[in-house]
């Protein structure tokens, strides 16, 4: 299994995602720190994980609109201001 640092998986992601599919596996460093594996689905590593389906799917439409005397613009400006 290779070892990867987690900027060098973000600058090589899909470098990376095509070896894994090509049957690589890797483990993923945070300063210096093993912190993830990227394996095939099925690969041995990956035997006896479990996938649930997600609890919910969006809704987000649902949701009702409000209206809001802030503009977006201004809450951005507040924001910075805090800097």
């Amino acid at each position: 299994m290779k070892t990867i640092a987690h900027r060098e998986l973000r600058n090589r992601s899909a470098d990376v995602l095509r070896s894994v599919q090509a049957g690589e596996s890797f483990e993923v460093t945070n300063n210096g720190e093993v912190v993830a594996m990227l394996t095939p689905p099925n690969s041995v590593a990956m035997q006896g994980v479990r996938f649930r389906p997600p609890l919910t799917h969006g809704g987000f439409s649902a949701l009702p609109r409000v209206a809001s005397a802030v503009t977006v613009q201004g809450t951005l400006d507040d924001l910075r201001a805090d800097r």
